[in-house]
């Protein structure tokens, strides 16, 4: 083992339903050792196997996360309207164009 917690602390630990103190005690690196009880090891190696599967799975998930939060912020950015340039008037389509000069001329003669 990589540390000095025994297989066998390990063991109690989890059997005690104590994963904190496992993981803290180092359960994530835990290596099995030659003398060590096969039951002990087994149950220990089964919680150690969850932990890493666990581990990797949140961080499949929080790479999925930002990779989503970057594919929306590309999306967003092609959705936006191009800026117009300063003191440029923006360009009105033909149809809306000629709309908007009637209601003008109309708005105008109705001050007259």
């Amino acid at each position: 083992m990589s540390n000095t917690v025994s297989t066998a602390q390990l063991a109690a630990w989890l059997a005690a339903d104590n994963l904190d103190a496992a993981i803290e005690a180092g359960l994530l690196h835990w290596t099995p050792g030659a003398a060590d009880d096969a039951g002990q090891q087994a149950m220990v190696g089964a919680a150690h196997a969850r932990l890493t599967q666990a581990l990797a799975a949140r961080e499949r998930y929080r790479a999925r996360a930002v990779r989503l939060r970057r594919i929306a912020a590309e999306r967003d950015a092609r959705r936006a309207p191009a800026p117009a340039a300063p003191g440029a008037a923006a360009a009105l389509p033909g149809n809306v164009a000629a709309i908007l000069a009637r209601a003008k001329a109309k708005a105008a003669q109705g001050h007259s």
